[in-house]
């Protein structure tokens, strides 16, 4: 994921695109939603180099190829790095094999906490098509918060009940409640941001998501293979820090679709039949040739989040109308839909 959208802004930059825009201290204004990550060992000097700037800071190393919180532990000096390589049996940082490798992100050490606790989110994006871009967000998705309270103190870095959000950790903690599972709605979570935060903050925030999420899957679109017969339902995790700035941690590729209480279980049955009820319209067999967006009775609980074609037509049509000198939404509507007839389409921005 971070390569891909490395290369991503790179190639935004050398097009001139103003999404790739970068503020004055050479940070990116409408791409900077990934934490600054390095892979190891690959990336180590590059690492150093950047920890030097700023050494109070603490860092997350994560294997890349487990799961379910498997291998994660933070760091806060480059000792406690070189002790892990001499644990890991390597002398130097050579080169190992691809499941041996790490990633190390900045810790998001400011947290937006809930009732003192850190948490996540867990996003479902469904993906119909590539090229053209064609993806539907869930709106049923959920936090998962850790069950001991949040501090940023050093003699925690540890305590992984305090520090990472999965369930699969924190069920062992001797807090957990299994009635709820640590997990709360997102539509629960956007009622008390709007009541303790305003509605105006928080539909930014929802935005930013929507908008990383956008950006993140054209990041990796011209590598996928984009074969027509394939949909992916991703799961996205996703961190809210205290100035309500999400940060994009990682994309599952393979979801969890194992259920820990009962509401989990709805959740996610519902999640399976709306993707098939996208993927195989009416019930009917999957045809190659329907490339379409279903009927928005069709959708369920997903909601369409971008669909490029019909991006480069709202495009079209501004083009056009700026050509024939007419205002942005004339006649009181909606400049998307007054020359078409249809509703504005999500399209982001």
């Amino acid at each position: 994921m971070v390569k891909n959208l490395k290369r991503y802004r790179k190639d935004l930059e050398k097009e001139g695109n103003p999404v790739s825009e970068r503020d004055d201290e050479g940070r990116y204004k409408y791409l900077d939603f990934i934490p600054v990550t390095f892979l190891l060992p690959a990336d180590y000097n590059l690492f150093v180099e950047e920890f030097r700037k700023n050494p109070n800071s603490t860092w997350i190393m994560k294997p890349t190829g487990k799961a379910r919180g498997i291998g994660i532990f933070l760091i806060n000096k480059l000792s406690q790095l070189k002790k892990w390589s001499r644990d890991s049996k390597t002398n130097s940082f050579a080169a190992p094999s691809g499941k041996d490798a790490y990633v190390i992100s900045r810790y998001i050490d400011n947290p937006l906490l809930i009732g003192g606790k850190k948490f996540d989110l867990r996003l479902y994006v469904l993906v119909t098509s590539y090229r053209p871009l064609k993806c539907y967000m869930y709106r049923l998705g959920f936090c998962r918060f850790c069950t001991v309270k949040y501090t940023s103190s050093t003699s925690e870095l540890d305590n992984m009940f305090i520090h990472l959000t999965n369930v699969s950790i924190q069920k062992h903690g001797d807090e957990y409640n299994n009635v709820h599972g640590g997990k709360w709605t997102i539509k629960n979570m956007r009622l008390f941001l709007e009541g303790t935060r305003g509605k105006e903050v928080t539909d930014k925030l929802f935005d930013d998501i929507n908008w990383l999420t956008v950006h993140s899957l054209k990041a990796v679109s011209g590598v996928m293979a984009n074969d027509r017969h394939c949909f992916e339902c991703y799961g996205y995790d996703i961190i809210i820090d205290n100035n309500l700035k999400p940060w994009l941690i990682e994309v599952n590729a393979s979801p969890s679709l194992t259920s820990t209480t009962a509401a989990d279980r709805i959740m996610k049955y519902n999640l399976i039949n709306d993707s098939l009820n996208i993927v195989m319209p009416s019930g009917e067999l999957p045809d190659v040739r329907w490339n379409k967006v279903p009927p928005k009775d069709a959708l369920g609980n997903y909601d369409l989040l971008y669909d490029e074609d019909l991006a480069q037509a709202d495009i079209l049509e501004r083009d056009t109308k700026s050509r024939l000198g007419l205002s942005v939404g004339s006649r009181g509507r909606d400049a998307k839909s007054s020359f078409t007839g249809r509703p504005p389409p999500t399209t982001w921005k």
